[in-house]
Order: C-alpha cells, then sequence, then structure tokens
C-alpha cells in the first residue's frame, strides 16, 4: 500500500495516521477508498517516515532522518506531493495547482478560475459547491479538473468530454448551449432551406421559448428545428400547438365539408335500408 514514492494519487515519503480511525495510509483518498467513512483532512496531526518508520507531528521533514515527504507541503490541508506550483487558497479553503498568478479567486463563484475567465464568465453564486450534474460528484475538492460553461456552470472536464462525444450539447441544469453553435445553427438553416414542409404545414407558426436568451417568440414551424428570431439558435422549446394561418384554416375546412358532402347520399341509403318494409 505504501512506499517512499507514495501512491496513485501524491508522491511523498510518509503515512498520515488518520484522525478518525487511527490507521496509516499515504493519503486521504486511499483511506477512503478502503474505509467506510473519510478523512479529515484538516484535522491530521501526526504522520510516519516511510524511510524510518517514525511517527511524528505533521511536517514537511523528518525529524529522525531528514528525509523530506514532499516537495510542496501546506500545513493546513496537510498535503504532501512533488512541486506542481501548488498554492493554498484560503477563500477556497484548500490546494490548488497552479501556478498562483494564473489564476484568480472570483467571490462570487467562490471559487479559483483562470486569469482568461477574469470578466469574462457568468457569475453563479457559490457555483462549484454544488455536485457535477452528469456525474452528481463533488467539483469543489475534486482532483478532476472543472470546466466552466458560458452559462456559469460546471461539469468535471472529463464528464465535458464525455458530452462533446455523446453529441449532448446542453449544459444539463439550464439547457443552455454549452459552446458556440453558431457554424451548427447555419448548417440547420440550410438544410430547412433545402427541406421544406408539406403543403398542410407551410404557414404554420409555433411559440416557442429559447433556452439560450430566454426570449418568447412565433416563429416558422419546421420539424428540423424552429428559430429564435432573438438570437438566432435553434436551441429551442416548443410552447403549445402549431398556431395556423386564416387561409390554412379555411383550406381544412373546405376539405371537411366535401368530405361530408361525399358521404351524405351514402349515409342516407343506409338509414333507407334500415327501415322496416
Amino acid at each position: 500500500m505504501a512506499s517512499p514514492a507514495g501512491c496513485e494519487h501524491y508522491v511523498r515519503s510518509c503515512l498520515l495516521k488518520a484522525p478518525c480511525c487511527g490507521k496509516l495510509y499515504v493519503c486521504r483518498l486511499c483511506h477512503d477508498a478502503e474505509e467506510n467513512h473519510q478523512m479529515d483532512r484538516f484535522k491530521v496531526r501526526e504522520v510516519q517516515c516511510s524511510e524510518c518508520q517514525v511517527v511524528q507531528q505533521a511536517q514537511q521533514t523528518c525529524e529522525q532522518c531528514h528525509v523530506q515527504f514532499g516537495e510542496y507541503y501546506c500545513d493546513i490541508c496537510h498535503l504532501f506531493d512533488k512541486d506542481k506550483k501548488q498554492y493554498h487558497c484560503q477563500p477556497c479553503g484548500i490546494c490548488r495547482i497552479g501556478p498562483r498568478e494564473k489564476y484568480f479567486h472570483c467571490e462570487k463563484c467562490n471559487l479559483c478560475l483562470a486569469q482568461d475567465l477574469r470578466g469574462n464568465h457568468k457569475c453563479v453564486e457559490n457555483v462549484s459547491r454544488q455536485n457535477c450534474p452528469v456525474c452528481m460528484e463533488d467539483i469543489h475538492t475534486s482532483r478532476i479538473g472543472a470546466h466552466v460553461l458560458p452559462c456559469g456552470h460546471l461539469l468535471h472536464k472529463t464528464c465535458f468530454d464525455d458530452m462533446v462525444r455523446t453529441g449532448a450539447y446542453r449544459c444539463p441544469l439550464c439547457m443552455h448551449s454549452a459552446w458556440n453553435m453558431e457554424d451548427h445553427w447555419d448548417q440547420i438553416d440550410k438544410e430547412i432551406a433545402q427541406s421544406p414542409m408539406p403543403t398542410e404545414y407551410q404557414g404554420a407558426t409555433v411559440r416557442i421559448i429559447c433556452n439560450d436568451c430566454q426570449a418568447h417568440c412565433t416563429v416558422p414551424f419546421h420539424v428540423l428545428g424552429m428559430k429564435c428570431t432573438g438570437c438566432g439558435s435553434y436551441n429551442t422549446a416548443q410552447d403549445g400547438g402549431l398556431i395556423q394561418q386564416p387561409q390554412q384554416q379555411q383550406a381544412e375546412q373546405d376539405t371537411e365539408t366535401e368530405a361530408e358532402t361525399d358521404t351524405e347520399p351514402e349515409q342516407q341509403d343506409q338509414h333507407e335500408s334500415a327501415t322496416p318494409h
């Protein structure tokens, strides 16, 4: 289980003494995988050196053999690992992989984000404190990177990649488009232009709600998609049934009248033949 090289999760030369059960594990993740409870990393007080096996206060260097337990050490999270430019973010309450200068902490999102998102993202309050809507696992403390959608919601990067592979393009929480879809909307425009609806549906309209800009509008009905007149998105939902134009309604009424006229003699013949002689 343990070695001077650490485990599959971290490179370190010590074992953590779990404050919950007193057992020795390389890291909290190894502990949680084996036990029926979770280790509180912040309550760790003691470690065991992997070289000389001396149990001692949590610190970066062994007090007995002076081996370094980890190139990086956080005395808050009790995180030992090789140097990955980590830094401890006080508002997040945990260590992040840096370097620090490439990230900033958004106060409203309550999350460290890449500098290129400063002033360039939609804030959702405490967004990282929600579980990933795809796998339902924790995002805030996950070792898997988070992907920020245009709507401001978060997914695990691996979950987002799975969405892309399966062709899903909407945020699982709010249905907003998960990336720029303009090229796809242009393709639908061309397909609709080449695929006119049958005569009985030409001129029919429908009310829609746009999942991207939240606009409510009435647009031409087409089975390939209904385009928002506000932002041009086809990420829309139908709100009610078809709205037929007056001339279309009149044509249908004329068709129904003709059908009734054609059947009247047959109905009379049937009635007469059923009359007693």
